[in-house]
């Protein structure tokens, strides 16, 4: 075995339509839906993309996933009740611009009553407050403590941690204006070129992802420096949109 291996788009159909029916014949009347997400969906598979499949379920409460490979190939099916999918595609959390994607670009395969419309819908109508919770988590929970980490780093090192950290922070920048737009990214290796096109970036933002996408990052200072500067830029553009990040509660509960 050395897979993955090579396969077009039209070989790739087939083993899916294979897996649905095999859904079909062991599940049965507990299939609601059974839909393909991911590249596939798109249309943007490659010569090595995997098969990732929805299946959803009539029953309540379930949430469980195959995932194998033949060596040449890989597949991976989620299992999960109807009511499982809706609370999902309802909740809002930090990484949301990411996850939420699949229910908007999922390609139905079994789809009797409409429920990937009804799903699609819930996601595309979010709660305000929902997205400016998200934000706000975000700011505190990964951006702010990952301050404190390259400020550690600048005084005490270890530097080599440096270029790894600048990725993520790109990466938290990009959650925030997908969640401020409340826009989902196609996939993951697009997410950095997506957000750059968005509107209403924070100052420092663009700088800090082409540093990243150049892979240019061994200078430390400049990291540091550019990291400060989306810092700076990120603060000014919270405070412009009302997103909280510092209580005024010494401790808040």
């Amino acid at each position: 075995m050395n897979g993955p291996a090579k396969m077009i788009r039209s070989e790739r159909l087939k083993i899916i339509d294979e897996i649905k029916d095999r859904i079909m014949e062991k599940y049965n009347s507990k299939v609601k839906a059974i839909g393909v997400y991911g590249s596939v969906a798109r249309c943007a598979d490659g010569p090595y993309s995997d098969i990732e499949i929805l299946c959803v379920l009539s029953t309540s409460g379930e949430s469980f996933r195959s995932e194998w490979t033949t060596g040449n190939w890989k597949a991976e099916v989620d299992f999960d009740s109807g009511d499982v999918v809706l609370e999902h595609a309802e909740t809002v959390e930090n990484d949301w611009p990411l996850t939420h994607g699949m229910y908007v670009n999922l390609l139905p395969l079994y789809d009797p009553d409409g429920f990937f419309t009804k799903v699609r819908k819930v996601v595309q109508s979010p709660k305000k407050k929902d997205f400016q919770h998200a934000i706000s988590c975000l700011l505190i929970e990964d951006l702010f403590e990952t301050v404190g980490k390259w400020r550690n780093i600048h005084l005490h090192g270890p530097k080599e941690y440096l270029p790894s950290l600048a990725i993520d922070v790109a990466r938290y920048g990009a959650m925030l204006v997908g969640l401020h737009n409340k826009t989902n990214f196609s996939t993951s290796a697009q997410v950095l070129p997506e957000a750059l096109r968005l509107p209403d970036r924070p100052a420092g933002f663009d700088a800090l992802c082409k540093l990243v996408l150049s892979g240019q990052l061994h200078d430390s200072k400049e990291i540091i420096q550019t990291c400060e500067n989306f810092w700076t830029g990120v603060l000014d553009w919270a405070m412009k949109n009302n997103y909280t990040i510092i209580h005024s509660e010494k401790i808040p509960f």
